[in-house]
């Protein structure tokens, strides 16, 4: 790799847009690159290596508040004291994403029940509003 790399050819290789580059950088995700005398940014191996924690970090739903927290650790090489706390963020997208999944299930019981109640013609007897989108309360109609 080049000693010196353009923003655009760090988009290439990490995959990160430059605007999400330049993004991060105002926040303050990644530092702020070199200038060169032209005012171009130029990159080193570590900066692309932090934009492809990062891009990775984000691709698992990690959030950018959390992540600005965990990089502000990093120097360009790996610190001890970001595992552990990486290790925890990931739990808590875990249970976050296992919930989010839960939710979505009860969310397609809930379809399909009210699916089969409009194929059946419950709640339309053509006299009154529909009744199909009522939440179930155990009865049977």
């Amino acid at each position: 790799m080049p000693r010196a790399l353009t923003i655009g050819q760090v988009a290439k290789l990490t995959g990160v847009t430059a605007k999400s580059i330049r993004y991060y950088e105002a926040i303050g995700i990644v530092p702020a690159a070199r200038r060169g005398i032209s005012g171009y940014r130029h990159y080193d191996e570590a900066g692309v290596h932090r934009l492809r924690f990062i891009r990775r970090a984000r691709a698992l739903g990690l959030p950018l508040a959390r992540l600005k927290a965990l990089t502000a650790t990093l120097d360009g090489s790996p610190s001890p004291r970001l595992r552990p706390r990486l290790r925890a963020l990931v739990r808590e997208q875990l249970a976050t994403v296992q919930h989010r999944i839960a939710e979505l299930e009860s969310l397609q019981r809930e379809l399909r029940l009210v699916s089969r109640r409009m194929l059946a013609g419950v709640g339309s007897r053509g006299t009154g509003p529909c009744r199909c989108l009522e939440a179930d309360t155990g009865a049977k109609p």
